[in-house]
């Protein structure tokens, strides 16, 4: 007995918590994460990947044409 009074204090936390939408400074948060405005992200998130077409050309082997004799 007794935890009314917590539990209603928790529950006024909880709502305040919700409902609470603080002036966000993106421009501070932006300086604050070290982003740089003037570089963008590559356009191609696959840039970086090696491409492999080359060695699935060279080792595409299909086994139900070796089989056939």
């Amino acid at each position: 007995m007794g935890r009314g009074r917590a539990k209603a204090k928790q529950i006024k936390v909880a709502r305040k918590l919700k409902y609470y939408s603080p002036d966000t400074d993106l421009n501070r948060l932006q300086q604050e994460l070290g982003a740089d405005a003037s570089k963008s992200g590559p356009s191609d998130p696959y840039d970086d990947e090696p491409d492999y077409s080359d060695y699935a050309d060279k080792y595409n082997v299909d086994d139900d044409d070796e089989d056939e004799d």
